[in-house]
């Protein structure tokens, strides 16, 4: 066998150049020549980019002002590099926080879905008492306000419900064109029957209509509470607009007759609160929180009308009017009427339970952060945690998709006792389905392939009580058929048709779905700390630190 050369190959010579052979003899490359100094014109007009750069705005901005003095020269450049001195501070300190958001572990976020009242905030509200508590003795103040705003909105929708059933059994009578406020109704708010089959109302007595008027103040109490929980920036021609709508409409959102709603990010919380800042004191009682020296306070004149408040929740004849209308207040968010001795005591402080119970519709997204003592196998990554809670209603879902991103998990809340009720934006659709397409959505999204989903099948409480009345849960989902109408069966056939839609959607994860009544908070409180783990085992699994 020969031996290979191993003699270089020749370097090339970037000096000369010749044309490729396959260039045909018409594209042979010519020496460029430089064209004859007598043809260049020198007086050229502006480039483009020199016409833009003298038009620009910004250019005209920065530009020194004309006829400046060398006084005025000096102090624009010490302007001008204190300026700069402050945008490379921020620059830096941008920078330093980078660093060390890549050194210390990454945050767990877990994002709460659910439509609206399905038990989102109520859930906020248990990570916060678990993990803060001093944090609600802070707030008890605003709570209270909330709890009285829910008790004489409960107290007017019956009133409301007595003017309708005295009108439509006396329509000549003076005092039913007249509602609870003692303002006239105009044609439209009078009782009409969407069926058009008569009602039985019970008839009302004359003191009955006098127990009504003894509770007239509490339309100025309401009105009170409003001004303050929105601020001052409501204006007067809105207010208005809100008082004078029948309380039965003014509980249902719509387009036309909204909830009462604050923003999550304003200072609604700080508008009760008596300012205890400088007393040298680290903490204080929860009553300390609560002006009751105040003359405005909206407690002396619920205290004051206490006594009937108590006697027209008990009235048998309100009771029956209450069940010919199929209203169940007791079922309502912000139901207090059975504790109405203990919340208009005259120095009420809100128990923990009683914020949970609490009502009040949040617009935006709030974000609660809190920090974990301790997590499994002393993970670090435990440590910070962030929860946020997204409004629920159809109008306010499009906001969900921004946060799908960075999820560390996802609680999504069903709230399984509206299996006879429709939702407020769309009559025609039944809660419980459109919980259900909505977890379809949720476990059908690509965006959240890699996110835990839980599911919080809520409100058990509720569904208890209304199988055990008599109300039957087939004769809403025809699927259910003749099955036993106790909580048992319906609760499994309902865990069954969600963890259907999961395996169908999304195989591959693993189907975890507890049964809750969150305003509970001993049981709720077990239940997110079993949450809690398995967010922490599924992130160190994902990190190979566990099996």
């Amino acid at each position: 066998m020969t031996r290979a050369s191993t003699s270089q190959a020749p370097k090339p010579n970037f000096n000369r150049y010749s044309p490729p052979s396959f260039f045909p003899p018409p594209f042979a490359l010519l020496p460029l020549q430089p064209p004859p100094p007598e043809k260049l014109n020198l007086n050229l007009m502006p480039s483009k980019r020199q016409r833009v750069s003298d038009d620009d705005p910004l250019t005209r901005a920065i530009a020194p002002p004309p006829n400046e003095t060398p006084a005025e020269r000096e102090i624009r450049l010490c302007a001008e590099q204190e300026a700069k001195r402050i945008s490379d501070a921020i620059d830096e300190e941008i920078n330093r926080q980078r660093i060390v958001d890549k050194k210390v572990p990454k945050a767990v976020k877990i994002l709460l879905l659910g439509q609206s009242e399905s038990g989102k905030s109520t859930t906020l509200k248990n990570f916060q008492l678990m993990n803060s508590p001093k944090a609600f003795r802070t707030e008890r103040a605003s709570w209270r306000a909330v709890i009285q705003l829910n008790v004489v909105q409960s107290v007017h929708i019956i009133l409301e419900l007595m003017t309708k059933a005295h009108a439509y059994t006396h329509p000549s009578s003076p005092s039913s064109s007249h509602g609870s406020s003692g303002r006239p109704q105009t044609s439209s708010s009078r009782p009409s029957t969407s069926s058009g089959t008569p009602k039985d109302y019970p008839p009302l007595t004359p003191e009955h209509l006098k127990l009504k008027m003894r509770l007239a103040p509490l339309m100025q109490v309401e009105e009170a509470l409003i001004r303050k929980l929105l601020g001052p920036g409501v204006g007067a021609h809105a207010l208005a607009g809100m008082m004078n709508l029948p309380y039965s409409e003014r509980m249902h959102a719509s387009p036309k007759r909204p909830e009462v709603s604050v923003n999550s990010a304003g200072s609604w919380k700080g508008a009760f609160s008596r300012l205890i800042n400088g007393n040298g004191r680290e903490s204080c009682e929860s009553s300390d929180m609560i002006d009751f020296a105040d003359p405005e306070d909206p407690g002396v004149v619920l205290a004051a009308c206490a006594d009937d408040m108590i006697r027209l929740w008990a009235d048998p004849t309100v009771k029956k009017l209450l069940e010919i209308e199929k209203m169940r207040p007791e079922e309502m968010a912000g139901f207090f009427l059975d504790a109405l001795d203990r919340v208009t005591a005259p120095r009420y402080v809100p128990t923990d339970d009683d914020i949970l119970r609490a009502r009040l519709k949040t617009l935006g997204v709030t974000e609660y952060r809190f920090t974990m003592k301790s997590g499994p196998l002393g993970s670090a990554m435990s440590h910070d945690w962030r929860v946020f809670d997204v409004g629920g209603q159809r109008s306010l879902r499009a906001a969900w998709v921004p946060f799908f991103d960075d999820m560390n998990a996802i609680i999504f809340l069903a709230p399984i006792s509206c299996f006879d009720q429709v939702l407020q934006e769309d009559p025609s659709v039944n809660r419980l389905a459109d919980s259900v397409l909505l977890w379809k959505t949720i476990v059908s999204n690509p965006l959240l392939k890699k996110t835990d989903l839980v599911l919080f099948l809520n409100k058990c409480d509720i569904l208890r009580a209304k199988l055990n009345s008599g109300i039957r849960l087939g004769d809403y989902i025809v699927s259910y058929g003749s099955r036993p109408n106790d909580f048992d069966c319906a609760s499994q056939y309902l865990r069954k048709k969600f963890a259907a839609l999961m395996k169908e959607h999304s195989p591959e994860r693993p189907f975890y779905c507890h049964f809750t009544s969150v305003t509970d908070t001993k049981s709720t409180t077990l239940i997110l700390a079993n949450v809690q783990d398995m967010i922490v085992r599924d992130n160190l699994k994902r990190s190979a630190l566990v099996g």
